[in-house]
């Protein structure tokens, strides 16, 4: 590792439900890794989550300043959003934003685990297209 990169490995998605983990103890279940405890992370989170058929987070929750950003892999599940519900399944993405209420669960005739990333972000708004990066044609590929 350097200082300006980290790796790590979450594993396949079926290996997920074997996470163990949390925010704090009290809030740490099976199939939940809270991959921005492990690298150093400056201004984005993430989660990989795994709940099996009939299960459900259990509460609601919303962020003041954080968005979220749920990009589901595998099974099917719901979202609440507010007074909405929201099917959910491989492919789907969902934006949450500041002050909205969320839950999920997945379905009890899910054909397996739902999985998904939970992408968290705060602070400033993004550009449209990033304006701070450069290009370097010039420099070789390193394969």
């Amino acid at each position: 590792m350097t200082e300006g990169y980290q790796v790590t490995q979450v594993g396949g998605l079926e290996d997920w439900r074997g996470h163990y983990g949390g925010f704090d103890e009290n809030r740490s279940r099976d199939g939940r890794r809270v991959v921005d405890h492990e690298l150093t992370m400056q201004y984005i989170g993430m989660t990989a989550n795994a709940l099996v058929p009939g299960e459900q987070a259990g509460y609601w929750h919303s962020h003041a300043s954080v968005e979220e950003l749920y990009v589901f892999l595998e099974g099917r599940g719901q979202m609440g959003l507010d007074d909405d519900v929201v099917d959910v399944g491989p492919g789907t993405v969902v934006r949450v934003g500041q002050n909205v209420w969320r839950t999920w669960r997945a379905l009890p005739d899910s054909p397996g685990e739902l999985r998904w990333l939970c992408i968290r972000a705060g602070g400033t708004e993004l550009p449209h297209m990033p304006n701070d990066g450069t290009r370097a044609p010039e420099r070789p590929m390193p394969w």
